[in-house]
């Protein structure tokens, strides 16, 4: 059976969905209607349940969503039920950042290493975790299966990195760099753009401003 394309807008909810399961699990809910999950989501009921239809629905009729069954089965769905090995490529202050973020290793992304061209950073640990250089990284992606990248690096060097990369094996990069990268079709990329993210949000508050002179 062909398996059912999922459109780019279900697939960019999931998360959220997840994570508010998650909330809703912490706080000791056991169930949940799609009308009380819409409320929380911003999201219609008819468009939670539409996307939960896509993966076989979850729901019963009169009963709403089991928490635990519709977050473990989410999680399976983003593939964040097993481990998936990253490297991070730039030891500045994003990439160091992300290192010190502990809650991704409990979403199933376990940081393995962290490389850099700097030779002052060499040995240079965060969280743990040893900065190498950059000549070092085919061999370290072959013996940790390395299958995502964490690319936070300049726009200029984020191409032949990219490159490099994929070379190695990587398979998907997750990309800081504000540039689009030009790689093979079976490599997957997610570009983090911060400054795009930024100026949506300066155009909704101009906009906000032009709709509320007086402030109200």
């Amino acid at each position: 059976m062909e398996e059912k394309e999922i459109s780019k807008a279900v697939i960019k909810r999931l998360p959220r969905y997840y994570r508010y399961l998650g909330e809703l699990l912490e706080s000791g809910v056991e169930r949940i209607s799609s009308n009380e999950l819409s409320s929380k989501m911003k999201v219609t009921a008819s468009q939670i349940r539409q996307d939960l239809n896509n993966f076989g629905g979850f729901g019963q009729q009169g009963y709403g969503y089991n928490v635990k069954h519709l977050h473990t089965e989410i999680g399976k769905i983003l593939g964040v039920d097993k481990n998936h090995n990253v490297i991070i490529i730039g030891a500045g202050n994003l990439g160091q950042a992300i290192a010190n973020y502990g809650a991704f290793e409990k979403r199933g992304f376990i940081i393995k290493g962290i490389f850099d061209v700097n030779p002052r950073l060499q040995g240079v640990t965060v969280r743990g975790i040893e900065i190498r250089m950059v000549d070092e990284l085919e061999q370290f992606v072959k013996e940790n299966d390395i299958q995502i990248a964490a690319l936070t690096i300049p726009k200029m060097k984020a191409p032949e990195m990219a490159e490099l990369l994929v070379k190695c094996g990587v398979k998907a990069i997750w990309n800081f760099a504000h540039t689009d990268l030009n790689l093979p079709e079976d490599v997957l990329i997610e570009n983090v753009h911060l400054s795009e993210s930024l100026m949506r949000l300066s155009y909704n508050i101009t906009r906000y401003e032009k709709e509320h002179p007086n402030g109200k």
